[in-house]
């Protein structure tokens, strides 16, 4: 879920469809994803 999300946003970011104040945002998404996978990873 949260890493479809954050594959959509990438890609607005990437289409110039979202504002320069949005890529601050997208970057802490990518980051909580991130270390969401490493959390689960670890536990399972």
């Amino acid at each position: 879920m949260l890493e479809s999300i954050a594959i959509i946003l990438i890609i607005l970011w990437v289409l110039g469809l979202v504002s320069s104040y949005t890529v601050g945002v997208l970057l802490v998404i990518a980051v909580i994803v991130i270390i969401l996978r490493v959390i689960q990873g670890r536990r399972v």
